[in-house]
């Protein structure tokens, strides 16, 4: 039933105003088969234009949906053990829900909840947002794969404690959206491929906080497909990180600014590619983050940063955009142990000959590898990421695979700071610790390979 707040008797007329939408009011059947698409739709809609409140998905019950439209002044509050499901019907999905910005996948244009032009709407309670996103039901050759979540030119988003599991796609795309909390929820992607957390596109005044992530794909992404909309003040803290890919990946898309990040408190396990990922190449400026006290156990690259030219948006010009600058990058105070994984564990910071990656700090880190480099592993040189010598290709590690070093791979840096560096080899390693190529104002001091320090 809906909550009463107030009677309010104005001469003959009651009025009733009420905060509570409970779908099971507007209809819903919450039986886990019936399609529930128009009765949440009606309770979002009522809601809104009572002037807000809550639209409670009942504890207990499970609601299927198709594609949904979130309002101004609306909560969705899915209560402890309540699930919000969706449709496995690809035809449910609307195509009024923007797109994908990332070139050569329109596959995953619908989404499940969508809202445009929207302000100061939630997600809250301990129940649990489920794609249903089951490679049963959704593939390309199935017609599309599509997302839980998109949020266009939104302002004054909250998502408080739920639980967002099984996306066919990425969990959420918030696009040009400002003032944006995320706090104590958990995502778990994991049933289909590009399985990404929270994508962040430009998107500023962002926190999240108290978070755990399980997927397939990046876990949290900044990006910026618009030139026009950077993504600035942005806070991660407090979090737990697994993915079959990246923790945090940071540009690739890249067509607008990126700064004000800072990253502290968190924890990264079982990362098959990258901890954090952070890669400039459409045409902006990136610079001003800062990563401090950091956890990582099984991650290849604790970080990888490469500055290229390479383009990443639908909507990107197909000419290369000039680059621009990446720098004031500060990582201190990480805790790694990879030694569990083969001898392709490095820090990986590269730029591109003319084109620095400038005023780097890397401070008191503890990196343990399982070592096992050869004399010819030490040798070997790295190619440019460049077009003229990869051809058409994402900047990704496997086009590297083992470096000459053991530990720190920098090259095309100018101003890079490395300081009481602790690395420690299981196997013996016939790489150097630390390799230089290219940098230009460098300094290290306090660096030591199996506890003895080296000179």
């Amino acid at each position: 039933m809906k909550k009463i707040i107030f009677l309010l008797i104005i001469g003959f007329q009651l009025q009733v105003f009420a905060t509570d939408f409970n779908v099971i009011d507007y209809g819903a059947k919450a039986d886990g088969v019936t399609k529930d698409t128009k009765a949440v739709q009606a309770a979002i809609d009522a809601c809104t234009e009572n002037g807000g409140g809550k639209v409670i998905i009942p504890a207990g019950k499970t609601v299927m949906i198709g594609t949904i439209y979130m309002k101004d002044y609306v909560t969705l509050h899915i209560e402890n053990g309540a699930v919000l499901l969706g449709s496995p019907d690809y035809e449910d999905y609307t195509t009024d829900t923007h797109k994908n910005t990332y070139k050569n996948e329109p596959h995953m244009d619908r989404c499940l909840i969508f809202a445009s032009n929207a302000k100061s709407f939630a997600f809250e309670g301990y129940g649990t947002i489920d794609g249903n996103g089951y490679m049963k039901n959704f593939t390309r050759k199935k017609g599309g794969r599509p997302m839980m979540m998109r949020f266009l030119n939104c302002s004054k988003i909250h998502m408080n404690d739920i639980t967002l599991i099984n996306p066919a796609a990425w969990t959420s795309a918030w696009l040009y959206c400002d003032e944006i909390v995320v706090d104590g929820i958990k995502i778990h992607s994991r049933v289909n491929g590009n399985g990404d957390g929270l994508d962040f596109d430009g998107c500023t005044n962002v926190r999240v906080s108290n978070s755990s992530f399980d997927t397939s794909d990046d876990s949290i992404c900044l990006q910026t497909s618009r030139a026009d909309k950077p993504c600035k003040d942005i806070v991660v803290t407090n979090c737990v990180f697994t993915s079959k890919w990246a923790a945090m990946r940071i540009g690739l898309a890249s067509r607008g600014d990126f700064e004000s990040v800072t990253v502290s408190n968190c924890t990264f396990h079982d990362i098959q590619d990258s901890g954090l990922k952070i890669q400039m190449n459409e045409g902006a400026e990136m610079k001003n983050m800062s990563f401090t006290n950091l956890v990582m156990r099984n991650v290849p690259r604790p970080v990888f940063m490469t500055f290229c030219q390479q383009r990443a948006g639908v909507d990107s010009p197909v000419e290369m955009l000039p680059m621009k600058a990446m720098r004031s990058f500060i990582f201190s105070d990480f805790i790694v142990d990879n030694k569990e994984l083969d001898k392709n564990s490095a820090f990986f910071l590269t730029g591109m000959p003319d084109n620095y990656i400038s005023d780097i700090q890397l401070n008191n880190i503890q990196f343990t590898v399982s070592g096992g480099g050869t004399k010819e592993d030490a040798s070997k040189e790295i190619k440019e990421y460049t077009l003229d010598v990869l051809g058409e290709w994402w900047p990704e590690f496997y086009l590297v695979k083992t470096l000459p070093a053991s530990g720190i791979y920098a090259r095309h840096i100018k101003g890079l700071s490395i300081n009481n560096v602790h690395i420690n080899t299981i196997k013996d390693d016939s790489r150097p610790p630390l390799v230089f190529d290219d940098v230009v104002d460098g300094f290290t001091s306090n660096i030591f390979l199996n506890r003895k320090r080296l000179k």
